[in-house]
């Protein structure tokens, strides 16, 4: 699950990052990520306070299944490849095992169906709880423009 924080085009990342790499300054590499990885940083609380939000009958606990969702947020940035960009994930590999899809299914984005109490007879479809993109979309425009500036002062500063 992540939300891209997309810039002008995916094109200008990469072309920064070629010249980044092409250049061999490690602080302007390291300022760039720095400051992609800051644009980025203030979703990461919401989409926590977010997920320990979700209606539950049992309160929130850290060792809790949406405990373990919380922990798997994270700020992932990338500058090299197709996939250059800046994204906030709850990350399913984070996750324990035979839970890794569960960000996906809280969501709603995947599919959610499981047995009663284990009887593989009875199965039922769980409820979506949307807790990451209903906190991320309403700031996305700000955050857009947030990375486009990080780009072109970088750019000034490469050019």
């Amino acid at each position: 699950m992540a939300a891209d924080l997309q810039l002008r085009t995916g094109e200008d990342l990469r072309r920064i990052s070629r010249e980044l790499r092409s250049m061999d300054n490690p602080e302007i590499k390291k300022r760039f990520r720095r400051e992609l990885r800051a644009v980025a940083q203030p979703f990461v609380p919401l989409v926590r306070n977010s997920i320990k939000a979700v209606p539950s009958k049992q309160p929130y606990s850290a060792v809790g299944l949406r405990g373990q969702m919380v922990k798997a947020t994270r700020v992932e940035v990338r500058t090299v490849g197709r996939d250059a960009g800046v994204a906030i994930r709850v990350d399913g590999r984070k996750m324990p095992s035979k839970q890794k899809s569960l960000p996906a299914m809280m969501e709603g984005t995947k599919r959610w169906r499981h047995p009663v109490f284990g009887n593989r007879e009875n199965w039922v479809t769980q409820t979506r709880k949307p807790y990451f993109y209903r906190v991320v979309q309403p700031a996305g425009a700000a955050s857009r423009r947030a990375a486009s500036r990080v780009v072109d002062s970088i750019s000034r500063d490469i050019s």
